[in-house]
């Protein structure tokens, strides 16, 4: 069940109730591919992040322990441990970019392991067993995630595909849900509106997959090249023909700049790998902008990363210490950056459920906006 709470403008704040508790929106998903964060972050150390949904990857983990091994030691929640909301993306953005590897059909999607380079078969029923045998909370629709730029013809042929998968998705998803052996019987199924920039066909798109009552919806193909103010136009056109009574995911976004925009045109769900991959090679982000801790400006800089954050990287170590560890290749580094930038997204999502609580979002956005741009100066 999601129920709109209070609305600022087109800014949404809800709550989301799953089979694995309630999701405050909007939320930051944390990215844990292969059933982790990269960085060496344990499940424990999410929960005093702020993480409030995980998420997974189906292609990696259905070649990578297999979602079969998975089910039998008891589904994904238990073998990471983790007892709250988990989504897993179906497997179409990372066929996607697979490129060459891969090839379309009406039935699915034939591919070669990016491990081992053997033939894989996946179509939206094998996308929903997989999914089923991870027992994800939420599982995303198998569709196809076009590249841009892209010819009208081919991706009106495309969308009509993936929307042939969706109902496929959700026929088998069904019938998962009632096996007597499933993980997850309440399992949750999102579709996905494609179209790429194309906003006619993207509006015809969420018309139809709005008849198909699902339980959530997303935005697909964006963040894959175009300009973020393509993406503005695409959502402003949209998002509105989207059911307001379900939660709104835009995947693969972003940037604190990029949610804010989107926070602002009525998204509730986002994901992103930037924080993780941002941290990994030392790039952290602040109320101040985005710094560089390998600059040798930070070599005796004894300040936090950010002087208002509270995750456990700024309650205790420098910039200079952080900035040394890197030089050290020691993985610490890489695991307190991690940590901040997951906070810091965390934490502002927090914020920014707060200032529509207040009906003040429109403001708090202009404010953080500013702040961001402060280190340029």
């Amino acid at each position: 069940m999601y129920k709109v709470l209070k609305k600022c403008g087109r800014a949404k704040r809800a709550e989301f109730h799953t089979p694995h508790g309630v999701i405050q929106t909007p939320v930051f998903m944390n990215v844990g591919t292969a059933g982790a964060i990269k960085g060496a972050v344990s499940t424990e150390d999410l929960e005093q992040l702020k993480c409030q949904v995980e998420l997974s990857n189906t292609y990696h983990l259905h070649l990578r322990p297999g979602d079969k091994l998975i089910k039998e030691m008891g589904g994904l929640h238990k073998f990471m441990v983790w007892d709250k909301p988990i989504l897993t993306d179906s497997g179409g953005f990372q066929v996607f970019s697979l490129g060459l590897l891969r090839k379309i059909k009406e039935e699915g999607v034939y591919f070669s392991s990016h491990i081992d380079g053997r033939k894989i078969f996946m179509g939206p029923e094998e996308s929903m067993q997989i999914q089923s045998n991870l027992g994800s909370t939420i599982a995303m629709a198998f569709d196809e995630c076009i590249g841009l730029p892209a010819e009208r013809p081919y991706v009106e042929a495309s969308v009509a595909r993936t929307t042939r998968w969706l109902e496929r998705c959700k026929k088998e998803m069904h019938r998962l849900n009632q096996l007597e052996d499933t993980v997850n019987p309440k399992q949750m199924l999102f579709g996905i509106n494609q179209g790429a920039t194309f906003e006619d066909i993207r509006i015809e798109h969420a018309k139809r997959i709005s008849e198909m009552e699902l339980d959530g919806y997303a935005i697909g193909g964006l963040a894959v090249g175009e300009s973020h103010a393509e993406m503005y136009r695409i959502l402003d056109e949209v998002v509105p023909y989207l059911p307001e009574e379900k939660p709104t995911y835009l995947m693969g976004v972003g940037t604190p700049e990029n949610i804010l925009e989107a926070v602002e045109r009525g998204v509730d769900f986002f994901d992103c790998v930037l924080p993780a991959r941002n941290g990994r090679h030392a790039h952290v982000y602040t109320n101040k902008g985005k710094l560089n801790l390998l600059n040798a400006k930070y070599e005796k800089d004894d300040s936090p990363i950010d002087d208002t954050c509270g995750c456990p990287a700024c309650r205790r170590y420098s910039r200079a210490y952080i900035r040394h560890l890197f030089k050290a290749k020691e993985m610490l580094a890489m695991r307190l950056c991690v940590m901040h930038n997951l906070y810091f997204f965390n934490s502002m999502m927090e914020e920014i459920r707060q200032a529509i609580e207040e009906d003040r979002f429109h403001a708090y956005k202009a404010a953080k906006l500013d702040g961001f741009r402060e280190n340029g100066k």
